[in-house]
């Protein structure tokens, strides 16, 4: 395997990895105080799960921007391109705007859903506006998503 398409593999590895992390992580921190509130009202599973889940999407989106990745090299259909060394830099790069956005926007966007779970424990009709500043926090994501989009549709080799 030439060097250019080994650090393509690794763009995509790094995306997918990162982004997956930071969303581990963020529903790990919602998860765990949905839990805590549940024990005082299991009723209230309902409107947690929607925060408990929201920090998975950058995972999502580190993934789709892997795939695009591979099909984009050629790994997905069997037929790979040869990379050149600058080549494979590009690729990588392409990769870094959701890898990094998506790391620290789940991990983020979970503290700020963990303090919607709380909100939601004490005041219940408060869901909308727990849910409003979860979404806030992935507009950035997207943004990762979308530049690292961007540069796939006009890289041409």
């Amino acid at each position: 395997m030439n060097s250019g398409l080994f650090l393509a593999i690794a763009g995509a590895a790094i995306a997918v990895s990162l982004a997956g992390t930071g969303s581990a992580k963020g529903i790990g921190f919602v998860a765990t105080a949905a839990a805590g509130a549940m024990s005082e009202d299991p009723k209230k599973f309902g409107k947690f799960i929607l925060l408990v889940a929201l920090p998975g999407t950058q995972g999502i989106y580190g993934f789709v921007m892997g795939f695009l990745t591979l099909q984009k090299i050629g790994l997905v259909t069997g037929q790979l391109v040869s990379l050149t060394l600058w080549q494979g830099m590009e690729v990588l790069f392409m990769n870094l705007p959701i890898a990094i956005a998506g790391l620290f926007s789940a991990i983020h966007q979970g503290k700020v859903c963990a303090a919607g779970v709380n909100l939601i424990s004490k005041q219940e009709g408060e869901m909308g506006k727990a849910l409003v500043m979860g979404v806030l926090v992935e507009f950035y994501a997207v943004l990762g998503l979308l530049v690292s989009i961007f540069i796939w549709m006009f890289l041409t080799f």
